[in-house]
């Protein structure tokens, strides 16, 4: 399902037959981290753990938006990670530097959506407190469940932690551990999954 908007519009991908309290991913697009696996970030693992998440479930949406870099495009998102290795800033800092705001995206457009597939309360995988309340604020019932997915690299490591604290992500601190949070995403699985094999079985319908 197309959904409309210049700037935070995107798609909507319905697996089976979506009901209140399914699970639903909103995720903004990076093609560095979905498509070329940079270990730089964390897109990519969450968005193959939300999509195994929602295969194993039998049902569940995918909301992917056209919001590359925050918002900001893929060219100015270039501009933001290079000006990060030169100076050795994270990437909010380095789009202070550059002019550019740190986060433009609005999920209002995504949240809309969800209401038109007839959903009033969902379980939604996520970290961004900013996409709790764009659903909440249009009368959508959230349940959050934390994505936790290990660094791959430092520098995803030190955008992990930037993230926890300029935009009050549920991550752990630099000196907490991950197994907590992570328990609370893999109770959820009533199987064991095959990490990021969610698009060899779209590929198989």
């Amino acid at each position: 399902m197309a959904i409309p908007g210049a700037e935070d519009g995107g798609h909507a991908l319905v697996f089976g037959s979506v009901v209140d309290g399914c699970l639903v991913r909103i995720h903004s697009r990076c093609l560095y981290g979905d498509a070329l696996r940079s270990d730089d970030c964390d897109c990519g693992p969450e968005l193959d753990l939300s999509m195994d998440l929602i295969q194993d479930a039998g049902c569940g949406v995918l909301v992917y938006l056209e919001q590359e870099g925050r918002g900001a495009g893929l060219v100015d998102k270039a501009r933001g990670l290079r000006t990060s290795e030169v100076f050795g800033l994270d990437t909010f800092d380095s789009y202070e530097r550059l002019g550019l705001c740190v986060d433009t995206r609005s999920y209002e457009h995504a949240a809309r959506a969800l209401l038109h597939l007839g959903l009033r309360s969902v379980r939604l995988l996520t970290n961004n407190p900013d996409k709790v309340r764009a659903l909440t604020e249009l009368g959508i019932a959230v349940t959050v469940i934390p994505l936790v997915t290990r660094p791959r690299s430092e520098r995803a490591r030190r955008y992990l932690e930037a993230k926890r604290r300029r935009r009050g992500h549920t991550l752990p601190a630099e000196d907490e551990t991950w197994s907590g949070l992570g328990r609370s995403v893999r109770r959820f699985s009533s199987r064991r999954l095959t990490p990021g094999c969610w698009w060899r079985r779209l590929l198989a319908l």
